[in-house]
């Protein structure tokens, strides 16, 4: 499912245009890469935690020359499922 479709089940749903629900999507989204970016992290009960994770610099192997390359520290964006959506996956 993309963001489209993912608007138009939102709409349908909950009995809104599709422009409110593009619109209410996209502010969903806005909120939670906003909330990660500033280093807090987002808890939804039953459905799942988004939080961000620090990785370190490492040393890698480019495959193809052999070469090592170095590989910077970047922040990771992380979802753990909760207990409500494994549940229901199940």
């Amino acid at each position: 499912m993309n963001k489209n479709e993912l608007s138009s089940a939102v709409a349908e749903k909950a009995g809104l245009s599709k422009a409110d629900a593009t619109a209410a999507v996209e502010a969903v989204l806005e909120t939670i890469t906003q909330t990660l970016k500033d280093g807090g992290d987002i808890r939804l009960i039953g459905f799942g935690t988004f939080s961000v994770s620090h990785r370190k610099a490492s040393k890698g192997r480019n495959p193809s020359t052999g070469a090592t390359i170095d590989i910077a520290a970047s922040n990771q964006a992380k979802f753990k499922a909760g207990k409500g959506l494994k549940e229901a996956l199940n």
